[in-house]
């Protein structure tokens, strides 16, 4: 099958789109079909070329003039790599190839990632609407997207072909019990409410140290809210890691307290490290924690659920050991194996 993915760029930067589209390229690759990938470039077009991926410069800034060229130089791509299937992951992406669609007669897929913006609704047009977890795909039905063109493949990045085995990378060395979130350093990703209920918590177990694994547009804010605790000198921004793993293997508690999350990758990663995770009971997050099953749920924006959480861990030695074990159950189905196989399938119906 020649397949084309298309997305806005390739720079290693933690972004999970990105990651999604580079580890389906590169596995599609591998297992025999001819892949490219349309995007502005980045770090990872030289994994791309370690499996065969061909990688095809295109600016998409959105920018009249800009979109113009770029309509252009994606024609001139369809001509020249001419695909039986175009998978879009951003709305650029979408819209550059529903556009050529009618005079190239590839079939036309889309992922929906961040479905809680608008701009989401436009992952629509395509033939086949893959949503990363039923929350998604349930969304996407009432904005009006047809149930018969909705696929739902869970996210799944074990296996990953961007990463080492966990078993390769070292722990790093954190102060105990040590309490972890990798996330994007934005408001709807819960850090406020997580250091306020760090901070409520902390005189509690005086030994306790919270690490924020991420970059983003708000982080000066939540650095001003950590100044104001009490705790301040035990609440550290780590700012991006290209190795994130490394702190899920050194900590003793994985928080993830978004305000909305389609479908999260750090919550397999979390899990394969063997990290006792609590989370909040949002879109795709339950799903990625067997609905409770290998993880503690709590309701989003609520300090005081995450800070009665983070006791009942912090507490209990034997009940901390217990949601350890559990997370690493039933990994099976978090494998981008899965992914693949699941998304080929959805090609399958548009190329048979």
């Amino acid at each position: 099958m020649r397949i084309l993915h298309i997305l806005n760029e390739l720079r290693i930067i933690g972004n999970g789109i990105v990651n999604v589209a580079v580890d389906l390229s590169c596995l599609q690759a591998n297992t025999g079909h001819d892949v490219a990938v349309v995007s502005g470039g980045g770090e990872y077009e030289t994994l791309l070329a370690q499996y065969g991926v061909k990688h095809f410069h295109l600016d998409q800034s959105r920018k009249p003039i800009q979109i113009m060229k770029a309509a252009l130089g994606y024609r001139k791509i369809i001509q020249e790599f001419q695909p039986e299937i175009v998978h879009a992951h951003m709305m650029t992406g979408i819209t550059l190839a529903k556009l050529l669609k009618c005079s190239s007669g590839y079939g036309l897929v889309s992922t929906v990632h961040n479905e809680f913006q608008r701009s989401a609704i436009a992952m629509g047009l395509a033939n086949r609407v893959i949503a990363v977890s039923k929350a998604v795909a349930d969304s996407m039905a009432k904005r009006g997207v047809p149930k018969q063109n909705l696929r739902v493949i869970s996210n799944g990045t074990l296996g990953s072909v961007r990463t080492p085995k966990i078993s390769e990378y070292q722990p790093i060395k954190l102060k105990h019990p040590a309490i972890v979130t990798v996330a994007g350093m934005y408001k709807r990703k819960g850090i406020s409410e997580l250091i306020e209920a760090f901070a409520e918590i902390a005189n509690d177990f005086p030994q306790a140290h919270l690490y924020l694994v991420g970059n983003g547009p708000d982080k000066e804010i939540f650095e001003t809210q950590a100044q104001s605790t009490s705790a301040c000198d035990r609440i550290h921004f780590e700012g991006f890691q290209a190795e994130a793993q490394r702190y899920m293997l050194g900590c003793d508690i994985f928080v993830l307290a978004s305000h909305k999350d389609p479908s999260p990758l750090v919550i397999p990663e979390a899990r394969e490290a063997g990290c006792a995770i609590i989370a909040t009971n949002v879109d795709g997050i339950p799903e990625g924690l067997d609905n409770g099953e290998a993880g503690i749920l709590v309701p989003p924006k609520n300090p005081e659920a995450l800070a009665n959480a983070l006791r009942k861990l912090l507490g209990s030695v034997e009940n901390l050991s217990n949601w350890r074990f559990k997370a690493k159950q039933n990994l099976e189905r978090l494998t981008l194996t899965r992914v693949n196989e699941e998304t080929i399938k959805v090609y399958s119906e548009l190329t048979n």
